[in-house]
């Protein structure tokens, strides 16, 4: 019982419940309005509809006996004073001797107002003398006769006022109900959202608790909450892929980096076993300094990937027409290309503007040729040299830059793992690189809302870089 107590003081300390609470106690608070001027209205009418018929049966009495007739008048009033019938009716003479009417009396409720004038009201009677009998009401006008006398017209209301107060009944019965149902709702309203509220707070401990692979669960109902989950597991998985992606980086740097760290120190320690001055020691030394130069490139691509990975677009950002950058980039590539027996096919003409940073996307761009040189198959005496087509296109709902080469691809198993830091497949062990050229163009087209797309250009590799073209509005 104290548990059950708990919880119930426990949803109804809630946000929910107090909101929902608040709106049943505005509805109730209408509602008796409303019942009250409805019980008013009916209560006029009722009052209404009975005078009207006393005021047009006191001016028939007076058509029908006329108004110097007393005898007429007693016909009148016995002719209409019926024992079961709703009309009430009372002659006295100026003696106070009852003349005629199924009255016994003048109701002592309204007898003040005789014979002064014209009056009524309400007031309790008994049809019958039988010891069982029940109260009725009447309502009833009194005037005096022309004689001295005095004329009751009334009516029995039991009826009028038994549906009166029956309908009272219901709608108090109806708040009743409606108060109850309320609060009923409240407490369900407020469990079902404290129940999804401590979902949320039963994801969140565990997350702190160190698993962060665990998520929100969603309900299905697409509601406000939903949606928050939703957000809320959005954002858990980014923390996610960035705390793996520092693992990731650590794990790199402890296991690729090294071999080259390792090999720079055996340069140089070489090196100072070797007579000063030497050409050999010259050599070791030029050597571990271009060793070192690959490391630093290779710390400064790590750290602008995970720049990228956890930044969004900064104050750098601008509008960038893609077709004129990639030509530029494209053209500065256009010699080196030719010296390797490469012919660079350029297609890229101005296309709108989109939101971006410039120098990240020329970077892109530029990993990505040198991608394409570096695998493209060397040219050969008297055969046309290969071809690295690069173009830039845009499409409805988005801008498209793509570097197509014909060397030796990369098998479809593999195009997921090759955006991975530091991966390198086996046909490129041979060749120099890091690892990372692919991993920061991925970064570049994320961090615009963008995607890269690896696909077979039958024979090599074809690399769509794709920005969506909604990145147009300016800044």
């Amino acid at each position: 019982m104290t548990e059950l107590y708990n919880r119930l003081r426990l949803m109804a300390s809630t946000t929910a419940f107090r909101l929902a609470a608040g709106t049943v106690a505005i509805f109730l608070v209408v509602a008796s309005l409303l019942i009250a001027i409805v019980l008013w209205q009916t209560n006029e009418v009722l009052t209404a509809q009975v005078m009207a018929t006393l005021t047009a049966e006191q001016a028939a009495i007076r058509a029908e006996a006329g108004a110097a007739s007393a005898v007429a008048s007693t016909q009148a009033i016995a002719a209409r004073s019926r024992p079961e019938g709703p009309g009430l009716y009372y002659l006295a003479d100026s003696a106070g001797h009852k003349l005629a009417g199924n009255l016994s009396r003048t109701p002592p409720e309204i007898a003040a107002a005789a014979p002064s004038g014209t009056s009524g009201g309400v007031f309790r009677y008994r049809p019958t003398l039988a010891p069982n009998e029940r109260d009725h009401l009447g309502v009833a006008v009194v005037r005096p006769t022309d004689d001295g006398g005095t004329l009751v017209i009334g009516r029995d209301i039991t009826d009028q006022r038994a549906f009166a107060d029956g309908l009272k009944r219901l709608f108090i019965l109806s708040l009743a109900a409606l108060t109850a149902a309320g609060l009923a709702t409240a407490l369900f309203v407020s469990r079902v959202v404290l129940s999804r509220i401590e979902g949320i707070n039963t994801a969140s401990r565990e997350i702190m608790a160190g698993d962060i692979s665990r998520r929100i669960p969603l309900q299905g109902t697409r509601d406000e909450l939903d949606g928050l989950a939703a957000n809320l597991n959005a954002m858990l998985e980014r923390n996610e892929q960035l705390v793996s992606g520092l693992k990731e980086v650590s794990e790199n740097i402890a296991h690729d980096l090294k071999t080259p760290l390792s090999r720079l120190r055996n340069r140089l320690e070489g090196a100072l076993r070797l007579p000063d001055g030497t050409p050999g020691q010259h050599e070791a030394l030029t050597r571990g300094i271009e060793d070192a130069d690959d490391l630093i490139k290779t710390f400064n691509a790590l750290l602008l990937i995970a720049r990228l990975e956890a930044d969004s677009l900064d104050k750098a950002a601008a509008p960038v027409d893609c077709g004129s950058l990639v030509r530029d980039v494209a053209e500065l590539y256009a010699p080196a290309a030719e010296e390797q027996g490469l012919t660079l096919s350029i297609d890229a003409a101005p296309l709108p503007p989109i939101h971006a940073n410039r120098e990240l996307i020329g970077q892109a761009v530029a990993n990505l040729i040198e991608n394409a040189m570096k695998y493209a198959p060397a040219g050969q005496q008297g055969v046309a040299a290969p071809t690295i087509r690069v173009t830039a296109s845009s499409r409805a709902d988005s801008i498209e830059i793509a570097v197509a080469d014909h060397g030796p691809g990369i098998p479809a198993a593999d195009r997921e793992r090759v955006f991975k830091r530091f991966v390198r497949l086996d046909q490129s062990r041979s060749r120099p690189g890091t690892g990372l050229g692919l991993s920061l163009v991925s970064a570049v087209a994320r961090l615009h809302g963008g995607r890269v797309e690896l696909g077979d250009n039958a024979p090599g590799l074809i690399v769509r870089l794709i920005f969506p073209a909604r990145r147009s509005a300016a800044p």
